[in-house]
């Protein structure tokens, strides 16, 4: 009976690693920014080959507008879209730069006393 036990408890615990490790796996990453490295780093299921070609593909025809698109690419199935579908974002704007505004050294705040 123990060695039952002990088995139902290991069984279990791997299957709880493996479940949470499953939905650990992915970070978030935005793939219309994400350098092919960020990309390899953050998805499941996706190595350094993978994400250099999600990279050109990008280059090659512009932002991606849905997760699904990842599946023109050789080696991205649909079952590894569904796996990071909740760690793929992406803009589909670029990125346009900000401006800091600036405060005048001699702009009065409302609570300074006049002088």
């Amino acid at each position: 009976m123990r060695q039952f036990s002990l088995r139902v408890t290991s069984l279990a615990l791997v299957t709880f690693s493996l479940w949470t490790g499953y939905a650990m796996a992915a970070t978030s990453v935005n793939i219309n920014t994400a350098d092919a490295k960020t990309i390899a780093e953050s998805l499941d299921g996706i190595g350094l080959a993978r994400a250099q070609a999600i990279v050109e593909h990008r280059q090659a025809h512009g932002l991606f507008k849905s997760a699904d698109e990842l599946t023109q690419i050789k080696g991205i199935g649909s079952a590894v879209v569904e796996r990071n579908r909740q760690a793929i974002t992406f803009d589909t704007e670029p990125e346009k730069p900000t401006a800091k505004k600036s405060r005048a050294s001699n702009s009065k705040r409302a609570d300074s006393p006049d002088t």
